[in-house]
């Protein structure tokens, strides 16, 4: 399999699913948005992941790159590629499927309970979620969900956390993804925003850091990534 991702920023890698290819020998392959590399076509791709990043889905006049990956995430839907979106991606990926993106009354940024769906826990790709689970959030806009999509998870602090579409795309909110590395890269990189956010659902970046988390939703992203990519489309 030839997994490709998409990163918006240097500092939000793929997490542990870079070791996650390597230990099943799937192919992965990169372009940094951020550096203007070229995007490959979609054609010489199975799988596609979109990475999150501090900027909106609005923000092309800032980041002229967001219009052709829009229509590159596009195309590989057409295709019928698996695309997998987290935070901006899952962002991006919904107002691609023509659903509404707009700021939060509130950031969500920490690790805070997830509710899994009961819709989610009983879908064939997903039977294997809990009914609750903590994960890390980081993200001050929220989306709607695309028309025909099943809601996957909520939050206190958001309502729509994810979502799957015909079982090719899925969208989500938060970072099960991130290593504890890749949180303290994410944390100095964005220390100005937490300076300027407050709020019920705003950690510190010590509470952030000593969480005991990571492990659980590392397994829980290695069973996501098995299922999601291994099942047709």
């Amino acid at each position: 399999m030839r997994l490709h991702y998409l990163q918006h920023v240097p500092f939000e890698g793929p997490g542990i699913i870079r070791s996650w290819s390597k230990n099943n020998n799937i192919s992965l392959t990169r372009t940094r948005l951020y550096e203007d590399e070229e995007l490959p076509p979609p054609r010489e791709i199975d799988g596609l992941v979109v990475m999150g990043g501090p900027m909106g889905v609005y923000d092309a006049k800032r980041y002229p790159w967001l219009k052709k990956e829009k229509r590159f995430i596009n195309n590989c839907i057409d295709r019928g590629i698996k695309v997998l979106g987290i935070c901006l991606g899952a962002q991006l990926i919904a107002d691609v499927l023509g659903a509404e993106v707009n700021s939060m009354n509130q950031k969500e940024i920490g690790w805070f309970p997830l509710n899994w769906n009961e819709s989610a826990r009983n879908h064939r790709l997903l039977d294997f979620l809990p009914t609750n689970q903590i994960v890390l959030h980081w993200h001050g806009d929220q989306f709607s969900l695309p028309g025909g999509a099943l809601s996957l998870a909520s939050s206190k602090g958001c309502a729509n956390q994810g979502f799957l579409v015909d079982e090719q795309i899925m969208g989500l909110q938060f970072h099960l993804e991130i290593t504890k590395d890749g949180l303290d890269e994410l944390i100095q990189h964005s220390n100005n925003e937490l300076k300027r956010s407050d709020g019920p659902f705003i950690q510190s970046p010590v509470t952030m850091l000593n969480a005991p988390h990571f492990e659980e939703n590392h397994h829980t992203t290695r069973k996501l990534l098995n299922r999601f990519f291994s099942s047709p489309s």
